[in-house]
C-alpha cells in the first residue's frame, strides 16, 4: 500500500510535488492517529480511520490544496466552499512560502472536531 501512496506523489512535477510532499508531512504530524490512505485516487488522511482531509492539484489553476471533508464546521477567510455543502478548501500556492501558521491552525481545527466527538467516530 505505501508503495501506492507514493506514487501519486512521485508522478508530479514540481513545484507542485515539493509541496504535497510538504503538506502529507505537515498532515501527519497533527497526531499519532492520524494514518493515510488512498480514495477516489487521492492521498486521504483519516483520524481513527474516519476522513477529515485530502489533498490534490485543481485541474484548471494546477495548484494544489486541502480539501476539509468537515469544512462546514471551519471558518478562516482563506476557507473555499465554492459548490460544495458540505466541504471547504485551502488553496495552498507552490511558488511561495506556506501559510503554515494558516495550514496547521485548520488542520488542528478539523482534528479537534473528531477529537471533541462534533463528528462522530464509529
Amino acid at each position: 500500500m505505501a508503495v501506492d501512496l507514493n506514487a501519486f506523489y512521485l508522478t508530479k512535477v514540481e513545484p507542485n510535488k515539493g509541496c504535497l510532499l510538504a503538506l502529507r508531512s505537515i498532515i501527519l504530524k497533527q497526531d499519532s492517529e492520524v494514518s493515510e490512505t488512498r480514495k477516489y485516487g487521492m492521498p486521504c488522511f483519516c483520524y481513527k480511520k474516519k476522513m477529515f482531509c485530502y489533498l490534490w492539484v485543481d485541474k484548471k489553476s494546477q495548484e494544489p490544496y486541502i480539501l476539509f471533508v468537515e469544512g462546514k464546521h471551519l471558518s478562516h477567510p482563506d476557507l473555499e466552499i465554492g459548490t460544495r455543502a458540505r466541504m471547504k478548501i485551502l488553496r495552498v500556492n507552490p511558488g511561495s512560502d506556506f501559510p503554515i501558521k494558516t495550514i496547521n491552525l485548520l488542520l488542528s481545527q478539523a482534528v479537534d472536531l473528531y477529537r471533541s466527538g462534533t463528528i462522530k467516530i464509529k
